[in-house]
């Protein structure tokens, strides 16, 4: 069974959409819980997650601290890590399931996608397959299923302000990676906001400063 663990700050807009395509498989048995690991949210975040049934832990702030201490809470077997404006296209059930069936050796990954009907969503889009096929670096964006045994095996997220999905995906390695046939439909908000072109140049330039040994630290207050 498996233990979705979601981090929050300030998420009333997207955790609703988020967690209804959980409901579902929780009435079916494939959900056994969902974790909302919190860092301070000031809005609805907490009520709608408690409405919801979740378990809630409050955390310090920093993504890899909360998903660090979410999946440490976790009691199923298996872990699908999502983030609040991320929300399973109808079909992951039966991906899920067929990934946890015949790959528990391997960590699974959607395919991304934005809630934007425009030319440079898919784009965007296009561009996100490419550096997974490419690099094998799918984001926290795009969900991670992984079997609880080979999240401690790789010594699960490490405490990082930033990049903490790309510090897991890479001691998890190409080989033991694996796109699951369904996607993982995002909030395009930030990309109208900052500009797909501006957000596209911001997140190569932290990658890039990232791969080549840059703080973490420093890197969370320049994406901020």
């Amino acid at each position: 069974m498996i233990s979705v663990v979601i981090p929050t700050l300030n998420a009333e807009r997207t955790l609703q959409r988020a967690l209804a395509p959980l409901v579902p498989a929780a009435v079916k048995g494939l959900v056994r819980e969902v974790v909302v690991a919190d860092c301070g949210s000031t809005d609805r975040t907490l009520e709608l997650a408690d409405d919801a049934g979740a378990n809630i832990i409050r955390t310090e702030q920093g993504r890899g601290v909360q998903l660090a201490a979410g999946c440490a809470a976790a009691r199923g077997d298996w872990l699908l890590v999502l983030h609040a404006d991320t929300a399973l296209a109808d079909d992951w059930e039966v991906a899920v399931a067929g990934h946890m069936q015949g790959h528990a050796d391997k960590a699974g990954w959607f395919r991304f996608a934005l809630d934007d009907r425009g030319l440079r969503a898919r784009l965007w889009e296009q561009g996100v397959a490419l550096r997974c096929g490419l690099l094998s670096l799918p984001y926290g964006d795009q969900g991670l299923l992984i079997s609880k045994a080979l999240y401690e095996q790789v010594g699960g997220y490490r405490s990082l302000p930033l990049m903490e999905d790309v510090d897991l995906v890479r001691r998890l390695g190409a080989r033991r990676l694996r796109r699951l046939d369904a996607k993982a439909l995002t909030s395009a908000e930030r990309y109208r906001r900052d500009g797909y072109l501006g957000r596209t140049a911001r997140n190569a330039v932290l990658l890039a400063r990232y791969l080549a040994g840059a703080d973490p630290e420093r890197l969370a207050r320049a994406y901020a």
